[in-house]
């Protein structure tokens, strides 16, 4: 969305095609293309040695572990691991798209980057690196604000209850993905859950936030707002929860319309996607608070053959632990399985990284011994392996952490 507002701006043209990864016949059907240039935004970084068979100019932005290829002349490579920077806590893809258009005079897209390091949890409390860099020059063009506020989510849309369990960054352990946990620490408390959070008087909204507070400090705190957007989009969280709405129902032309400027009935749509997602992720939280994950010695891992856990997967792993329905001692791997195909998400947190899981590297590992693909981050990363791999597949993953956390 980046780079297509930057060349809309400059009067220049441009076709987008989204694919959920960079696949050797992606790549195959770029190359018939006639254009004079190819950008890959948020990918690209794992796959320079085939990219590098591109005749036109191609400019790679990504945030990714990247190969050790060398690019061509005609290549140029952002990634912040070029340069010791670490791609998944200080920068995300949309933040290495905007670097690349940054000295086009675009410093006011600089909000849009922080809207990615959002959807990438690259914001536990603040940003860090050169996230905060790009804070800057977001603060300098004059459309990005920061104020201190409570931060459940769609406080003037949803009813307390709702606002409250559909809170997921920071979690709040015991009410994150629990709608009737909610409802009884707001009943508890004496204060009806049924009103909108920006509906209640001064001292309400006080006791609530007091109550929040003890569950998890970080509740409060700073909050990144643009004050001349629409107001469903001025936070950029809510903002960037709702492009991962279109993003997890695929409608991923709807996303890129609205962050190129429709509003109105664009909007509606992808509010009514949210709905449906927030929905079908109480149900993930509700299954993994039933079910549990199956433990192997050093990982931990969810499967589910549901059609519509499958895009929620790394969402219920990852939040599952931080919102302590889940262990968070083992670095855990959903898995869904697509017909012949499963699709692998992996998470892990800081304290397990800073003891030497590298998750993204552990996935591309493995996953090539059975034909597929994988990688990512340290901390978070993806797989696709065929069907009948699934238990060989877990087995080694679960050596290659025990090796990492070894060495």
């Amino acid at each position: 969305g980046i780079i297509a507002n930057a060349i809309k701006e400059e009067g220049g043209q441009f076709h987008i095609t989204i694919v959920p990864r960079l696949k050797a016949d992606v790549i195959r059907d770029v190359a018939k293309e006639k254009y004079e240039l190819y950008v890959f935004s948020d990918m690209g970084s794992a796959c320079i040695k085939q990219l590098n068979s591109l005749k036109a100019d191609v400019i790679v932005a990504d945030h990714h572990q990247p190969s050790a290829h060398e690019p061509k002349e005609n290549l140029v490579h952002v990634n912040p691991h070029l340069f010791g920077v670490d791609g998944s806590r200080e920068i995300s893809g949309a933040g290495s798209s905007y670097l690349s258009v940054r000295d086009m005079d675009k410093k006011h897209l600089a909000y849009m980057a922080l809207i990615g390091a959002f959807g990438d949890m690259q914001c536990q409390n603040r940003f860090v690196g050169v996230n905060q860099l790009i804070l800057k020059d977001g603060q300098e063009a004059g459309n990005l604000e920061i104020h201190e506020d409570l931060k459940i989510v769609s406080k003037a849309q949803e009813p307390l209850f709702k606002s409250i369990a559909y809170t997921l960054n920071p979690p709040l352990p015991g009410l994150t993905g629990s709608l009737e946990k909610s409802q009884e620490l707001l009943e508890k408390m004496g204060v009806s859950y049924g009103i909108k959070f920006m509906e209640l008087e001064d001292e309400e909204k006080d006791v609530v936030k007091d109550e929040l507070v003890k569950v998890n400090p970080q509740i409060f705190g700073d909050v990144y707002s643009v004050p001349r957007e629409h107001p469903v989009l001025r936070n950029l969280e809510e903002y960037s929860a709702i492009l991962d709405a279109c993003g997890k129902n695929k409608e991923y032309g709807l996303a890129i319309s609205i962050v190129l400027g429709e509003r109105e009935e664009a909007l509606d749509k992808a509010l009514n996607l949210q709905k449906t997602y927030r929905n079908d992720l109480t149900k993930g939280f509700d299954w993994i608070s039933r079910e549990g994950a199956q433990q192997l010695n050093y990982i931990q891992y969810l499967y589910s053959e549901d059609k519509v856990l499958k895009s929620i997967m790394g969402t219920i792993a990852g939040v599952g632990m931080s919102a302590k329905i889940l262990n968070d001692d083992k670095p855990i791997l959903g898995l869904s399985r697509l017909h012949k195909d499963i699709k692998v998400s992996g998470r892990a947190t800081r304290p397990m990284v800073a003891r030497g899981v590298n998750l993204g590297k552990a996935l591309s590992e493995v996953a090539v011994n059975f034909g597929g693909q994988g990688g990512g981050h340290d901390i978070a990363a993806g797989a696709m392996i065929p069907y009948e791999a699934k238990d060989q597949f877990l087995h080694l993953v679960d050596q290659a952490i025990e090796a990492q956390l070894n060495s």
